[in-house]
């Protein structure tokens, strides 16, 4: 199960090769509608909000594009990117990975399990380790689409983690977040967001 996993992550890694290429400077005029939740730079100060800042560019626009046609919900972002053209997704997608990322702190009670988890996995459930997606820093896989995890505010993680679970997020590449957080716990989800908050 884990061999086929990681066979599916490289084959997206290749076929998602091309990015794309936006404008950061057009981007930050029309990233206006954003911050007000995400912030001025796409560091957002909200935990119920991601940090955009320093988040692959392809990712991104892929999200953005998700919400426009209703692949991924969400009522305030599928009604905030309705306007979108492609040249402003490209260029909103662009500012934000353009800026850096500030980071935060892992909760000290979450590393074992959390640490474990992120760069190990339990293959004795098919649980793939974290790194082998978004890398040993959490810098994520631009190529494949795979996001940055480093810094990201562990309430939103744990959000994510648990939308996955539940299939009430379903835009993930082959279902592969789908499958693996539907084996976590809850009290791993918990731990394993909080040791990403504090990835540098």
């Amino acid at each position: 199960m884990i061999k086929q996993f990681l066979i599916s992550v490289v084959m997206l890694t290749v076929a998602g090769s091309v990015m794309a290429a936006g404008d950061p400077v057009a981007g930050k005029k029309k990233a206006a509608l954003c911050i007000g939740c995400h912030g001025v730079d796409g560091n957002s100060s909200n935990p119920d909000w991601p940090s955009l800042a320093g988040q692959g560019e392809g990712y991104l626009a892929k999200q953005i594009r998700d919400f426009k046609t209703g692949a991924r919900k969400d009522g305030t972002m599928n009604a905030m990117v309705g306007g979108l053209t492609e040249a402003d997704i490209a260029n909103v997608s662009a500012y934000f990975a353009s800026n850096k990322a500030k980071g935060g702190t892992a909760t000290e009670s979450s590393i074992e399990v959390g640490q474990k988890l992120y760069r190990a996995g339990d293959a004795s459930r098919g649980i793939a380790a974290c790194a082998s997606c978004h890398g040993p820093t959490g810098a994520g896989n631009p190529a494949a689409k795979f996001p940055a995890l480093a810094g990201q505010h562990a309430k939103y993680t744990m959000k994510a983690l648990k939308d996955f679970s539940l299939s009430q997020r379903t835009n993930d590449p082959g279902s592969m977040m789908r499958v693996v957080a539907a084996k976590m716990k809850d009290s791993e989800m918990k731990a394993v967001s909080e040791y990403i908050a504090g990835l540098h």
